[in-house]
């Protein structure tokens, strides 16, 4: 069972504001119907009882005769809301996902901080490179002398909670799988050795801060990890283990009744018998839960993956040339784009807001249909992952809440929104906006204003 099981739902976007709006009218006739309901008989020159509110759900879809919006329209809807001084420096572009073009932009090719928003050139790549249901499949080997080695396969989705329980990620292997494997294989186990070998280089970024490993950001990037090395495995920023093999081992360690002094380092030898098995969810699920949850260990190994697809090193540096490269050779200016990892928490990356821009205009237009379940990943405005308690207010849920889908960013000082949204003339723009230079406490609902403002433009 997994608590998160209905992010995994794969439901048009365009349905979750007609069900936030049957919510608010559900509640309308709730309250209609039982005000005073315990009271005396109503007196005889009370007005009649109005009638219970009713709804019809419907989807409503975006179509090529939707009224197309001007230039000068979104600059006029976006001028007051775009001087806001929470936003700080502003690098922002704002496109017609069906026309392609252009209608608003400021500083659209200045490099900017990105934050977490580099995730959407992660999941890019990865989208054009590997098939939608790639899977990962962990092992365990006999060694011989009562010695099993578990052989990492780089999926950090595997879970070291008990069957029955609630997983982080979605549809996610389990280390007990692993364990009940062993033992009906009936190797009689000693000692466990973990062969980490498959990633190489090293396993935490130089820009990156240790303090985040208690901090719940990251955790030192290997092949054999559990649960994103959290240490508790169901709170997203829950401090991580530094050393995230050895503790999964541990793990699998205590499932077969051993003591993690068991546990050690090690290689598996050539053509070891596999005596268990267990497979990631498919790369489309894989690629949701990172996008929706921000998670900064998966964004890496996801990266890792499309590097060794590329044939190019399994390690940290691998990931960022083949993201870049990736991109590059499929026609997105990378020229102004530098990557110091691919999860976003480097200070030093740095990617233009027209970059994000194009790359959402690619996957929501025609041009590149392997980019198009993108728009189905991202975190959806008041409803899911990291946008679940923003749009929430009566007036962002009446304008914007369910009509946006955005992937966020957020380092000290530093903002973004990137992402795509239907107006009310049932027209989708894509935007991306990165600031920087003021508390995101504050930028936040400046970027939030700017897309609720897209939403409401007729901008004709």
């Amino acid at each position: 069972m997994n608590a998160r099981a209905g992010r995994r739902a794969s439901v048009w976007w365009t349905v979750i504001p007609v069900l936030v709006l049957v919510v608010i009218a559900a509640v309308v006739a709730v309250v209609a119907v039982t005000v005073d309901s315990d009271g005396p008989d109503a007196a005889a020159d009370a007005p009649a009882r109005p009638a219970p509110a009713s709804v019809s759900p419907a989807i409503v879809p975006v179509a090529s005769s939707a009224p197309e919006p001007s230039a000068a329209g979104v600059a006029a809807q976006l001028a007051s809301v775009t001087r806001d001084p929470r936003l700080g420096s502003l690098s922002g572009e704002v496109s017609d996902a069906l026309t392609g073009q252009t209608l608003w932009s400021v500083n659209p090719g200045t490099p900017m901080t990105p934050a977490s928003t580099t995730k959407i050139l992660t999941a890019a790549a990865a989208l054009l490179t590997l098939p939608l249901d790639a899977t990962l499949t962990t092992r365990v080997v006999d060694a011989g002398n009562g010695r099993i080695v578990v052989v990492g396969a780089g999926d950090p989705t595997l879970s070291a909670q008990p069957d029955g329980t609630d997983t982080f990620f979605s549809d996610a292997p389990r280390i007990a799988d692993l364990a009940a494997q062993v033992k009906r294989s009936g190797v009689a186990v000693s000692s466990i050795a973990v062969d980490t070998s498959l990633f190489t280089g090293p396993e935490f970024a130089s820009t990156w801060e240790t303090a985040d490993i208690a901090g719940g950001s990251i955790a030192p990037i290997q092949a054999f990890m559990a649960d994103s090395a959290r240490l508790d495995p169901t709170q997203l920023y829950s401090p991580r283990s530094a050393t995230p093999a050895l503790a999964a081992a541990g793990d699998l360690a205590g499932d077969l009744g051993l003591s993690t002094d068991a546990v050690a380092a090690g290689t598996a030898p050539q053509g070891a018998r596999v005596i268990a098995s267990v497979t990631s969810a498919p790369l489309e699920t894989r690629l949701r839960d990172m996008l929706v949850d921000s998670d900064d260990v998966l964004a890496e190994t996801l990266a890792i993956e499309v590097a060794r697809a590329k044939n190019l090193p399994a390690s940290l540096a691998g990931a960022t040339t083949a993201v870049t490269s990736v991109l590059r050779d499929a026609g997105f200016d990378m020229s102004q784009v530098t990557l110091r990892d691919t999860n976003g928490l480097s200070v030093q990356d740095r990617i233009p807001a027209g970059v994000l821009d194009g790359l959402l205009r690619a996957t929501a237009g025609t041009q590149n249909p392997k980019l198009r379940p993108l728009l189905d990943m991202l975190p959806i405005a008041g409803a899911t992952g990291t946008l679940s308690d923003r749009f929430s207010s009566v007036s962002g849920v009446a304008t914007a809440a369910g009509w946006v889908k955005a992937k966020t960013g957020t380092l000290t000082g530093v903002s973004g929104l990137a992402g795509i949204v239907q107006t009310r003339q049932n027209r989708v723009l894509t935007f991306a906006l990165l600031s920087s230079g003021t508390n995101p406490a504050d930028a936040r609902p400046a970027l939030d204003a700017v897309a609720v403002r897209l939403r409401d433009c007729g901008c004709r």
